[in-house]
């Protein structure tokens, strides 16, 4: 067995002596490739509000399980890390994301996926930890855990996200504007009274900034189910030539007499595709004159 570095026995002591509730969980090791049992959140409201909640920055990076032995990918994939870097986590479990910083995803992927891992590239790489899977106890509390793991660990590469409270939801929108116009994706809204779950739930929203468009009504596709001898979306072209289909926002009055064709109207979205087609395209208004 290879001794211990400095560096962990260090780690070990301070978690021996360390003031916290029992809050985490043993590392145990897993399948070396099956897809990890995580929480995943669901889509924010733009009206949300943040009472309740911790809030932090949505990271755009790969999502990783440090298990205690290794460290997967939300899909279960190795993650051939220096050794440098996995020897100096806890032996404990975590959950978060490797970042190379904002806009930065296309070399982070690139540097995550090479079966040998380039050390400069790792020196960059923080691991945004956020959840400690297992643990017990409220979120606040294992947000709070996190902290004090990552300041006893001394690994610039071992990060705690930055969770907030804010106070309104004005507050919320200063915060995502704030993120957002520096290079950030959007915030995560965490509940401080949750439990640790899997799956995807609402105890975890994330909230990115909605936009608005234009588009041209090309012809209305007819509805189904519900929607039955009505509109059930608009096909509509943006000004740079890409179509789409529109099938959300509108009120049944709306559908039942839609707008015709070469009518422009207002969109939002959240984001595109790598396609350039907006993501969650929902009716706004038709354009006034």
């Amino acid at each position: 067995m290879p001794p211990i570095s400095p560096q962990r026995r260090r780690l070990l002591a301070a978690l021996a002596l360390s003031p916290l509730p029992p809050l985490l969980p043993r590392a145990v090791a897993g399948p070396a490739r099956a897809a990890l049992p995580l929480l995943l959140a669901v889509d924010a409201a733009p009206d949300i509000d943040p009472a309740g909640h911790l809030v932090s920055e949505k990271f755009d990076g790969v999502r990783a399980l440090w298990d205690g032995h290794r460290l997967r990918t939300r899909g279960g994939m190795a993650v051939a890390a220096p050794p440098w870097f996995v020897q100096r986590l806890p032996p404990v479990a975590l959950d978060g994301e490797l970042w190379l910083g904002r806009g930065r995803f296309d070399a982070l992927s690139g540097a995550v996926r090479r079966r040998r891992p380039d050390d400069a590239e790792w020196r960059q790489i923080r691991y945004m930890v956020f959840e400690l899977p297992g643990a017990s106890g409220p979120f606040g509390e294992r947000a709070a855990a996190l902290v004090h793991l990552a300041r006893n660990a001394d690994f610039a590469g071992l990060c705690a996200a930055q969770q907030a409270t804010l106070p309104d939801r004005g507050a919320l929108q200063r915060r995502l504007q704030a993120v957002t116009q520096q290079g950030g994706e959007g915030l995560m809204l965490h509940r401080a009274d949750a439990p640790y779950v899997t799956g995807r739930s609402p105890l975890l929203q994330k909230l990115k900034p909605l936009h608005d468009a234009e588009a041209v009504v090309l012809a209305a596709v007819p509805g189904r189910g519900r929607h039955a001898g009505r509109m059930g979306a608009l096909r509509v072209q943006t000004p740079e030539g890409r179509e789409f289909l529109l099938g959300t926002g509108f009120s049944d009055a709306e559908r039942d007499t839609p707008p015709a064709p070469g009518t422009v109207l207002t969109y939002t979205y959240r984001g595109t595709t790598t396609g350039g087609l907006p993501r969650f395209a929902s009716f706004l208004r038709v354009r006034g004159p």
